[in-house]
């Protein structure tokens, strides 16, 4: 008996779970680029990635954290080579951003979300990933998993990470 998945069968079934799954690549390249046609770029490498590693996916593990893990991977290394590139800071530009506006007429709630992203925006890529999984309410499993990480190790940089955000902001 023939076991092998036809390659169209194969391209729909990835097609649907990137579908299904897609706000994970928007909110990842959302994090890690500032410029929208970067951001583009990076959710379009993000994809191809994930096409890539397609065949090697073990459908018994959830594909959100399959699909988190090579996400965070792609834009950390493309943080990095950005950052070898340029050799230079960017300054973050509020006006680039899209913040979502949780309550539309309180402005001091504007103000603590803008200064979140900030706060984000700001620290190295492993903390960003960790904040982003964090507030997308991911447990230290999942965590540790997507990262690579120990349980305990997610766990200490969380709660370091929220301290941080509890003394700057």
């Amino acid at each position: 008996m023939d076991t092998t998945v036809p390659i169209e069968d194969e391209r729909q079934a990835f097609a649907k779970q990137l579908q299904a799954h897609h706000g994970i690549v928007a909110t990842v390249a959302a994090s890690y680029c500032r410029d929208p046609d970067d951001r583009a770029d990076l959710a379009q490498e993000i994809a191809i990635q994930l096409w890539r590693a397609w065949p090697k996916y073990d459908p018994a593990r959830r594909f959100s954290t399959w699909m988190y893990r090579i996400a965070l991977n792609v834009a950390i290394s493309a943080v990095r080579n950005a950052a070898h590139r340029h050799r230079h800071a960017v300054r973050f530009d509020e006006a680039l951003h899209d913040v979502e506006d949780p309550a539309p007429n309180d402005p001091q709630a504007e103000q603590q979300v803008r200064a979140l992203h900030r706060f984000i925006h700001a620290q190295a890529p492993l903390d960003r990933a960790l904040l982003l999984l964090y507030l997308d309410d991911r447990s230290h499993r999942e965590m540790a998993e997507i990262l690579g990480l120990s349980e305990t190790n997610v766990a200490t940089k969380i709660s370091r990470l929220r301290q941080r955000i509890r003394n700057e902001l």
